[in-house]
């Protein structure tokens, strides 16, 4: 029998997709994206929802840090796919503009290169091919038009199929679509795959560094991924007023507008369970909350192992993606020539991957991302300042670094490559900051320090993926389980988690297809 063979026979099959007995009461641990998007659907499809969340605010790793008048987010920066946010509304009737105010992020990004380049992204193709051809040339534009088609069509076919549905077995993904995907080369390696349409290294990076969002070099990740270009770089980019933590905010205050109970500040420490079904959420204060379904937030392993208190050998056998470490700075200085999300490449690319995943280290010529919130909202500092989310890749806690030590150093490295970037001053300018390494990161309750969780290898993804099922009436929900890593993606995790146990809605189709 062969490893894949192993893998697929041991994959749980679960028939309807729903869970069993009553499903009237519904816990949910973790006040995340995940988790929001289920009790919005699980209160407007009747059921009486309580969140429990351990901090003061909803958000999970969409968090908040307020500190000296800077209001700091301290999870995800980029938001796409809206769509999936007014749909999760939608669900209680709530308007996404009664909610959020939304700003188009323009440029969607601003790449810098080593030979001193740069290259605005937009998410009009005509608008991106104009600014390809100036800086690169007009060959290079046509070949920009090419592969916005082909992530188009890789788009349309994985989205109903392989991503906005749950998957029981691999056996589902037995679709007319998945031979499109095969027809198209989504299964080939996505470098290559680019390079097919995109012939200069500076459009190869800025349509392929997606790949580290699921924990993968563009080297070893399949051309399917090459969605997540898609999602941001076609689908475009945008900032919520008052910050990336106002969606949160604006998902939970919602959902407890329409009768969904949150309790902040409470902190879940045991699933009670008999057989293989919950029965209740005991909490840190010794309190139990009857329940009939319990729907888990928190990062999966994490979840297992200490609130289920099992190590089921698909979770434990789980390869993870990079890290990161994180510098927010509240400044007084600014910069002109960056926009609000800014890519620094490196000389070098393949050997970044290189460092981060086969040899476990450091970055040695860094690539790194500086967002620059108070570009869209200065609202978010104190009049005259602003505010800079500086991200560096590292590797997970998998890698001999011993980050009680290496993390003040590391920040010290992180200004000084910022400074050699162009950023003068940048360190000196700085009034407030906070550091976050892979070790803040599992403390926050990430396995191996990763916030980008278990990696998407092909026997980590789909089917593979570990399920958002335990038992009779456990659901999962968050980055860890299907359909993976990032906003849109939690937020579809989200709608799957409530369809186990509503059933699946089938006037639901993904707007984003419309």
């Amino acid at each position: 029998m062969t490893s894949a063979t192993k893998i697929l026979s041991s994959l749980p099959a679960f028939s309807g997709g729903d869970v069993s007995g009553p499903t009237e009461n519904v816990v949910i641990v973790g006040a995340g994206l995940a988790g929001l998007s289920a009790a919005l659907r699980l209160t407007g499809a009747g059921r009486n929802v309580t969140v429990i969340e351990r901090e003061g605010v909803p958000g999970g790793r969409n968090g908040l840090l307020v500190k000296d008048g800077y209001q700091f987010d301290t999870g995800p920066s980029v938001l796409t796919m809206p769509d999936l946010i007014a749909d999760a509304l939608d669900c209680v009737g709530e308007e996404l503009n009664d909610w959020l105010e939304l700003t188009p992020v323009q440029p969607l990004y601003r790449a810098f290169y080593h030979d001193g380049s740069q290259l605005d992204v937009h998410a009009n193709p005509a608008e991106m091919a104009e600014e390809i051809a100036q800086v690169i040339g007009p060959s290079e534009a046509a070949g920009y038009l090419r592969y916005v088609d082909f992530v188009s069509e890789l788009y349309r076919l994985e989205m109903t199929d392989f991503i906005d549905k749950n998957i029981n077995t691999p056996f589902d993904l037995l679709t007319p679509n998945l031979a499109k995907l095969v027809a198209i080369g989504g299964f080939r390696r996505l470098a290559p795959k680019v390079r097919e349409f995109l012939k200069d290294f500076r459009t190869e990076r800025i349509f392929s560094f997606q790949a580290m969002y699921a924990g993968l070099s563009p080297y070893q990740a399949l051309a399917i991924y090459a969605v997540i270009a898609y999602m941001d770089s076609v689908a475009g980019v945008f900032f919520p007023k008052g910050g990336m933590h106002a969606v949160p905010r604006a998902l939970a205050g919602a959902a407890e507008k329409h009768g969904a109970v949150f309790r902040y500040n409470t902190t879940a420490t045991k699933i009670e369970v008999s057989g293989d079904r919950a029965t209740a959420v005991i909490t840190s204060d010794g309190d139990r909350i009857p329940a009939d379904v319990v729907v888990l937030n928190p990062d999966l392993p994490v979840a297992y192992r200490d609130l289920l208190g099992v190590n089921p050998w698909q979770v434990s056998r789980l390869s993870y993606s990079p890290s990161c470490t994180v510098l927010l700075a509240g400044s007084k200085k600014s910069y002109s020539k960056i926009a609000h999300h800014n890519i620094h490449f490196g000389r070098s690319w393949r050997g970044v991957f290189d460092d981060l995943i086969e040899k476990k280290q450091l970055m040695t010529d860094p690539s790194l991302l500086v967002t620059n919130p108070t570009h869209s909202d200065p609202t978010l500092a104190p009049d005259g300042k602003q505010i800079y989310y500086v991200l560096f890749p590292t590797p997970n806690l998998d890698a001999n670094i011993d980050w009680a030590t290496q993390g003040p150093r590391y920040r010290d490295e992180m200004v000084r490559v910022l400074e050699e970037r162009g950023y003068r001053d940048f360190g000196e300018s700085i009034e407030v900051e906070n550091l976050t390494t892979p070790a803040d990161w599992q403390a926050r309750g990430m396995e191996r320090g990763a916030p980008f969780a278990a990696a998407h290898t092909f026997f980590q993804t789909g089917p593979f993926r570990p399920s958002n099922r335990w038992g009779e009436n456990v659901v999962f929900a968050g980055s860890g389980t299907q359909p993976g890593v990032g906003v849109p993606m939690v937020l579809i995790s989200g709608r799957l988690a409530a369809e186990r146990i509503t059933g699946k809605d089938r006037s639901y189709r993904s707007r984003a297809l419309r």
